[in-house]
């Protein structure tokens, strides 16, 4: 039986209600995102329509997950909200926290031994909230998600930004920062630009070396990493009913690297089949009394360039296998002698030293099998792997059954590592090498969703390349960047020449899902007698000390950086190492911007104190003006924040005394969390005007005193020879987050309402 099953009934009994009011309203027959979106307004029952792209909105989603890095600083933060008890259904989840080096069992023990203060903390929040806990090794936790939350036309946000993965059972998931998901964990509405949105029309059908990760690769090359942002994406037709509710999960998971709001795929046959072989049927019963508003009107699908904003058609059966990377995740390649040219011409190394396998996108039974089928080839065909493998399965459920059906021993034959149930590489926790920054020059290729430099083992010379599960098996064995396993052959242990057959797999396990110990722990029903404790001196946690208000008079603001070019939240809060200070403030507020590229030379971590006029690291110049209460304002390009949805990039500056961050464009997660940690997120008004940013600018903020919805703000900033220019700034804030600015913070603002 499913959780919160009554909870999903309630939204079930109200959908038709809603939906039929919004068809009214907007005269027109609606997409699935657009169904989900209205029947989880705030204020119940429609009674307007929406223009997409423009007018924000309040929704009440469903439901809650966090995994343990980000859970930290959102549980501090809802600790401080003045609530008992969390208002909706909320997990934490232990994946995070987890390094891979020898393997499951000994990776377990030394994360339990290493973070036990930080788990003992999240479980115990856990428990005296009425949040659901997920034990280290239970799994990945959109895996464990899929699995056990997700369910047709469900709004759900997650503070991670793959929570999206959840599309793949047909909800509208978004990740969020810690604060986006306090306001709902607190009772208080959650607050969205209306998507717009992008229909993927997916006609023939995956065959061969094709595989769902595929579609998601083609797409990331053709919208780019910020063509989603603002934007849902939904896909549809045949190929789309055709595809695995896994596969569909894996599609949605990678949208966050477009920048997409999120994706999701309208409920059909193979989502029901995974329901019911995920122990819940009652789901699946329930839905098909109301399947009908848990996909879009049969019209959109037959005319999607009217209901849509963009639409993109692929054609899956002329689709082949791709590689997208290195260092970004929309630079596609074509297995084979395309990626020899491109590899040739860029000095990327052909020779693969490492294939991975796992990751929240492609942990699933399905995927663990096929990519297991062509590793018994290479046992059947006397090859011998070039390669090194490492496997994360995605959930203790995904493991034990793969385990139970030979699949991990296929692997295991092969000397393959298999790690814990998490993240592992994908979130930078590989301890690969004992130097990473003076590692060499080297090519891996894996099946997660990310790719940019230092990602996985910290190797900035580490080229890693986005695959398929069973293409990243292929080329481990074959060993070389470009070996196309439909056209290439490989020379086996006797000298014989060999082909790689297609992959198989299982959609489902044939003797159904098992599982003995799956790692949930329930919390008590009544947790008021339980004590978190937080040790002063601890260098893992900190409580957190309310932002006071930057006020709405900022003169003499210096520059602490200017960003060139590509600026994620990896970039601006390293993950790897620095996961162990998620839940301490001040200690990772050290990882501050240290991965940005100082425009003035080219350099990382070291920019110009104008205090000093020497150079110096960004955490430690900026540390310098908050001493001496001098604000500061970083500069930058492009997506700025693209990436993860990790808060810390927002509140680590904020912390240190920044108070305005100055780009061409945001990624929608962090401009979002800069507005709730009270902070400025600005844009040029003319994008040229980045040039005129010197290094040892000082900003002032004209009329700051007049911050208003849709007007500019005018900063006048003034040159080291004393000469001017005036810009102006475009922001996105409404009424709402302009008060959260003046609050200080959104935090603040609802502990004044609760109080």
């Amino acid at each position: 039986m499913a959780f919160d099953i009554a909870m999903i009934k309630e939204v079930y009994s109200k959908i038709a209600e809603r939906v039929d009011a919004a068809k009214e309203l907007t005269g027109k027959p609606l997409t699935l995102a657009e169904k989900i979106l209205y029947a989880h307004l705030w204020e119940g029952v429609p009674s307007k329509a929406f223009e997409r792209g423009k007018d924000y909105v309040d929704f009440a989603p469903d439901r809650v997950a966090c995994q343990d890095a980000t859970a930290q600083m959102a549980l501090l933060q809802f600790m401080q909200a003045g609530k008992s008890k969390v208002a909706v259904p909320t997990t934490v989840h232990c994946d995070h926290l987890i390094q891979a080096k020898v393997g499951a069992d000994k990776d377990l023990q030394s994360a339990l031994n290493t973070s036990n203060e930080v788990f003992n903390f999240l479980e115990s929040v856990s428990n005296k909230y009425g949040i659901g806990f997920w034990k280290p090794g239970a799994g990945i936790i959109h895996q464990v998600v899929l699995e056990n939350y997700a369910f047709p036309g469900g709004m759900m946000i997650g503070t991670d930004s793959h929570t999206v993965n959840a599309g793949g059972l047909g909800m509208v998931a978004i990740g969020v920062g810690g604060a986006d998901a306090v306001d709902v964990m607190a009772g208080m509405p959650w607050e969205l630009k209306f998507p717009k949105l992008i229909g993927v029309k997916l006609t023939g059908k995956l065959s061969g070396w094709t595989a769902p990760k595929d579609v998601i690769l083609k797409v990331a090359e053709i919208l780019t990493v910020k063509g989603g942002t603002g934007a849902i994406v939904e896909y549809f037709g045949p190929g789309a009913s055709a595809m695995s509710c896994t596969g569909k999960g894996t599609i949605c998971n990678m949208g966050a690297e477009i920048g997409a709001t999120t994706s999701t795929f309208g409920y059909d046959e193979t989502m029901e089949r995974y329901l019911r072989a995920t122990d819940r049927s009652d789901v699946a019963d329930a839905a098909n009394e109301v399947k009908e508003y848990l996909t879009a009107d049969p019209e959109v699908y037959a005319n999607p360039e009217q209901y849509f904003d963009q639409v993109i058609e692929i054609n899956l059966s002329e689709l082949g296998p791709l590689l997208n990377g290195p260092f970004t995740p929309d630079l596609s390649t074509t297995a084979g002698s395309e990626m020899t040219k491109k590899a040739t011409e860029n000095e990327w190394p052909l020779k693969v030293e490492w294939g991975l396998i796992g990751s929240c996108t492609n942990s699933s039974y399905e995927d663990l099998s096929r990519a297991s089928s062509i590793a018994q080839q290479a046992l059947d065909k006397g090859l011998e792997t070039k390669a090194e493998f490492g496997i994360n399965p995605g959930s203790e459920q995904v493991r034990y059954t793969a385990e139970r059906d030979g699949i991990l021993n296929i692997f295991e034959k092969l000397d393959a590592k298999i790690f814990t149930n998490a993240c592992g590489p994908c979130i930078g926790q590989w301890a690969r090498y004992e130097d990473p920054k003076n590692a060499p020059k080297n090519s891996i290729v894996h099946s997660f969703n990310r790719n940019f430099a230092k990602r996985a083992d910290g190797n900035p010379n580490t080229h890693a390349f986005v695959a398929s599960p069973e293409l990243v098996a292929a080329i481990a064995i074959a060993g070389r960047l470009d070996f196309n396993p439909l056209t290439d052959s490989l020379i086996n242990k006797d000298g014989e020449e060999v082909m790689l057959d297609e992959p198989t797999g299982w959609e489902l396990p044939p003797k159904g899902f098992e599982v003995k110990d799956n790692g949930y722990l329930a919390p008590e029903e009544d947790g008021s007698g339980v004590q978190i404790n937080v040790d002063p001196n601890s260098e893992r946690l900190e409580l957190l000390t309310p932002f006071q208000p930057i006020g709405n008079e900022i003169k003499g603001a210096k520059l602490l950086i200017k960003a060139h070019g590509k600026c994620t939240t990896d970039h601006i809060s390293m993950a790897g190492p620095w996961l162990r200070y998620r839940g301490h403030l001040d200690n990772i507020s050290n990882n501050c911007l240290i991965g940005a590229v100082n425009a003035f030379n080219m350099q990382t971590n070291f920019v110009k104190s104008q205090l000093t006029g020497e150079y110096d690291a960004v955490p430690k110049t900026q540390r310098a003006y908050k001493a001496e209460g001098i604000p500061s304002i970083v500069v930058g390009d492009h997506n700025y924040g693209e990436g993860s949805s990790r808060e810390h990039a927002a509140m680590e500056p904020r912390h240190l005394g920044v108070v305005a961050v100055l780009v061409k464009s945001f990624a929608r997660i962090h401009e979002t969390n800069l507005k709730k940690q009270g902070m400025l997120g600005l844009t040029f008004a003319n994008e040229s005007d980045y040039d005129l940013i010197q290094e040892d600018d000082t900003f002032n903020f004209l009329d700051l005193n007049e911050f208003a919805p849709g007007k500019p703000l005018t900063i006048e900033v003034v040159h080291a020879d004393g000469s001017k220019d005036v810009i102006l700034a475009n922001h996105t804030y409404n009424a709402g987050q302009i008060e959260w600015f003046n609050e200080g913070s959104a935090l603040n603002l609802i502990k004044k309402q609760n109080a």
